[in-house]
């Protein structure tokens, strides 16, 4: 069985990773519920004592609560007035302090408490009770200039609001010196934050675990192929070696000028398609098809078949079972007394200049027994196929 080179399917990998990304993020419910909130513009206002200026700040620093309703509020800010004083303002029977500038009266307020002690449900509940027009908190000092989001659903239609901490106490520390402070409150920014649902998580998660575990199994697959793409190129490798021993065992011949001794009509090589010429090594297979060494032997290699006839060669030389079982064995054998070369012939094509650099031909006598034994001689020899047949001249001149 022949095995195909494993190759990386890093295109098709990457392509299923991203189809799974896509469908997890475009799935329904992928990017969950959308957070809508709004910021909140405070401003201040209140008369210095000491230079008797009136001092106004303003800034887009609060945040409207999540059940708040989206609108404005003003009044002069009212602080907890407690016996311990505490200013979270978490105890329902909580009281606060107004400054009112010329007396008390019935204008609206707004009341500042700070964030904890208890839920902002009933921080709000507790200075609604006091009529309050509107509650801002202030956050914790551990979390700086921030604001967080608040729930307090069931609180109705007052406005709340949450402020940073320096902002908050710097407000608190002029009501409690008897100043009195007016807030104003506005809408400021609308913010949208999207947030992935649990249902995407697990979608995501699914997809993910799924995609390694189609990678796993790739990575398995693959090198499972490439262990037995491995070990039968060692194999191949292997039978190479033993069939280049049994192709050794073909005849070869050099071709010599003026040979008239072999009787096959084939005046070129059916590989290459090129005629032979002076000094050509040829290897005769069985069939007696004659071809160029350095062409037949690679065709042999990969084949073992005659390029004309479809010819078993290996077979054909007695080896029927694995070229691997064969070792040195002799060359093939003929009938005594016959000449393995006397039934095929070659016709060369004749160089006119050959005439004139010649030495006279000898007496047929005398030539036949010359070429005889040189042929014997090189169907004998047993060389390496391909490395050794480049360093052979394969198109030589008429002998001088």
């Amino acid at each position: 069985m022949a095995w195909r080179r494993p190759e990386a399917g890093v295109g098709a990998r990457g392509a299923l990773a991203l189809a799974l990304l896509a469908l997890a993020v475009c799935a329904p419910g992928a990017r969950g519920r959308a957070l809508e909130w709004f910021s909140a513009v405070v401003s201040i206002e209140y008369v210095d004592p000491q230079t008797n200026l009136t001092v106004w700040s303003v800034s887009e620093s609060g945040r409207f609560g999540d059940s708040s309703p989206k609108e404005g509020a003003q009044g002069l800010v009212g602080v907890p007035w407690a016996p311990g004083g505490d200013p979270e303002g978490c105890a329902p029977d909580t009281r606060f302090f107004v400054p009112e500038p010329g007396g008390r009266g019935a204008a609206p307020w707004v009341a500042l408490v700070a964030r904890g002690g208890c839920t902002f449900k009933d921080k709000v509940l507790v200075a609604a009770r006091r009529n309050a027009s509107a509650v801002v908190l202030y956050n914790e000092e551990r979390y700086g200039n921030l604001t967080m989001p608040m729930s307090h659903a069931g609180t109705g239609n007052i406005v709340v609001v949450m402020i940073s901490y320096p902002k908050g106490r710097e407000i608190l520390e002029l009501v409690q010196k008897g100043i009195p402070v007016t807030m104003t409150i506005g809408v400021g920014t609308r913010h949208v934050q999207e947030f992935i649902s649990g249902q995407s998580v697990v979608f995501v998660a699914i997809a993910f675990i799924t995609m390694m575990i189609i990678s796993l199994a790739w990575l398995i697959f693959y090198y499972i192929q490439r262990f037995l793409y491995t070990g039968s190129q060692i194999g191949s490798q292997s039978h190479r070696k033993e069939t280049k021993k049994v192709i050794g065992q073909l005849l070869l011949h050099t071709v010599k000028h003026g040979e008239k001794g072999i009787d096959v009509d084939a005046e070129n090589c059916a590989v290459c398609i090129e005629n032979f010429k002076v000094k050509d090594i040829i290897r005769i297979l069985p069939c007696k098809h004659i071809f160029h060494r350095i062409c037949i032997d690679p065709w042999l290699l990969d084949h073992r078949t005659c390029p004309m006839c479809k010819l078993d060669v290996i077979k054909a030389l007695g080896y029927w079972g694995e070229p691997g079982d064969v070792q040195d064995m002799p060359a093939p054998e003929f009938p005594s007394g016959r000449d393995p070369a006397a039934n095929f012939s070659l016709t060369l094509p004749e160089d006119d200049g050959s005439d004139e650099s010649s030495p006279p031909s000898a007496s047929p006598a005398e030539s036949e027994p010359q070429c005889d034994a040189s042929f014997k001689g090189d169907a004998g020899e047993n060389t390496a196929l391909l490395e050794a047949g480049r360093s052979d001249s394969r198109h030589g001149g008429p002998i001088s």
